[in-house]
């Protein structure tokens, strides 16, 4: 049997869940806005210390890509693309609207900023104003709680194991809301200047 370790930093949480004898054994989730990058190793430690497993006892790995928060996106990626690589296991990245397929009543949707939802149309995805589905006569479904999307991403994941698998990568739907520096990038002078 398999043992795949799932976990996501793509909103406001920090979740990890552990799939093991054919269905996830625990699932976890802190919720925060910040710190994700400094809790998220010590949390899937302590998710695996729990079940008496090490880093080496894992064979494969998912990772909740967005859309969502871009700095939480960029730390879930990269811990995953780092394990991935230090443990020679194969790392699959799990969209949110894959995350919730089977939790969440239609339309998929995931929470964006600004009163907005990403939306799965039949075309695919789309940035919809909350405002706009209600004129439609949509009704939302609530959204999971962190710890059952987490449960997802092992689930998904492990079914995917064995198969091979690109790096997970960031799946955004809107540019990020911070814009490059400004500022003009230092000169590196050659080693003989004076």
């Amino acid at each position: 049997m398999s043992v795949v370790l799932g976990f996501d930093t793509s909103g406001a949480w920090c979740a990890a869940a552990l799939w093991s004898n054919g269905a996830v054994v625990e699932a976890v989730a802190e919720e925060m806005t910040r710190g994700q990058a400094e809790r998220l190793m010590g949390l899937l430690q302590e998710l695996l210390a729990r079940h008496d497993l090490g880093w080496r006892d894992l064979d494969a790995l998912g990772v909740g890509v967005g859309p969502g928060n871009f700095t939480g996106i960029r730390i879930g990626v990269s811990a995953a693309r780092g394990l991935a690589l230090g443990l020679d296991v194969p790392a699959y990245g799990v969209t949110g609207f894959e995350q919730r397929k089977d939790l969440q009543a239609h339309p998929l949707c995931v929470p964006a900023p600004r009163e907005s939802v990403y939306v799965m149309q039949a075309d695919g995805p789309a940035l919809v104003t909350r405002a706009q589905l209600e004129a439609d006569g949509t009704t939302l479904p609530a959204d999971p709680a962190p710890a059952d999307l987490a449960r997802a991403i092992a689930s998904h994941a492990a079914g995917l194991y064995p198969q091979s698998a690109p790096p997970p990568a960031p799946y955004y739907l809107r540019p990020a809301d911070a814009a490059p520096g400004r500022d003009v990038p230092p000169v590196i002078l050659p080693s003989d200047a004076p």
